[in-house]
């Protein structure tokens, strides 16, 4: 059976009662990349490109111990940056990408990660979800809304955007999401996602937000 369409008011409500519940069954939701400083988060951010972040954290463990500020990553061999991160799937222009991009922090902002979204997106290897989860995570910064693939799934799941690319669902999202809870939202949506909601056997007996979802209970 078809989901009926919603008014963007009953969507926006619908989307307040989804925060409300996983407000609750995930209230210590954060970003689960290990760092310590905007520079790692960076760093895992490029990395993290289809890859676990479980994948990103044990190769960062060691990297991070090495490699300390921008001019560390700028200055090393590439052949030594691509090796140190081999684990992760497309090593070889990952360490390209951050190894440029942190000439560009040396260049452009003293070595340091900047606090704007127009700033980060110049980065080479930096697109926007990777901007927003820096700005979010590292600074608190309501830049945007992350979308990575378990946002993209569960935004489609929960009728949220009909969108295929992320850059429009994240457009939708913002017409739905108070901005004060845009950066935990993708967490919450993302723990679900991982926790709950997977793409192959959700779980939707146990699912904390079946009643509003379209998918798992479609109107008659």
């Amino acid at each position: 059976m078809a989901v009926p369409r919603e008014s963007i008011a009953a969507r926006r409500e619908r989307t307040l009662r989804i925060i409300d519940a996983l407000r609750v069954t995930y209230p210590d939701a954060h970003c689960e990349l290990d760092f310590t400083n905007p520079l790692e988060l960076l760093i895992a951010t490029i990395l993290s490109a289809q890859c676990t972040d479980r994948q990103v954290n044990i190769v960062t463990a060691g990297l991070f111990r090495k490699y300390r500020t921008a001019a560390d990553y700028a200055q090393a061999p590439l052949e030594q940056l691509s090796e140190d991160i081999r684990r992760i799937g497309l090593f070889r222009n990952k360490a390209r990408n951050i190894q440029s991009c942190c000439r560009q922090l040396l260049d452009l902002h003293q070595g340091e990660v900047p606090q704007n979204l127009e700033a980060l997106v110049a980065l080479d290897g930096v697109g926007r979800k990777t901007a927003n989860v820096v700005l979010g995570s590292a600074f608190q910064i309501t830049s945007g809304i992350v979308v990575d693939t378990h946002v993209q799934r569960l935004a489609a799941r929960l009728a949220l955007s009909r969108a295929s690319n992320a850059v429009a669902i994240e457009q939708d999202l913002i017409q739905l999401v108070p901005r004060s809870d845009w950066i935990l939202f993708s967490h919450w949506i993302i723990w679900h996602g991982r926790r709950r909601c997977g793409a192959r056997k959700p779980d939707c007996a146990q699912c904390e937000i079946s009643s509003l979802c379209p998918g798992r209970n479609p109107s008659p």
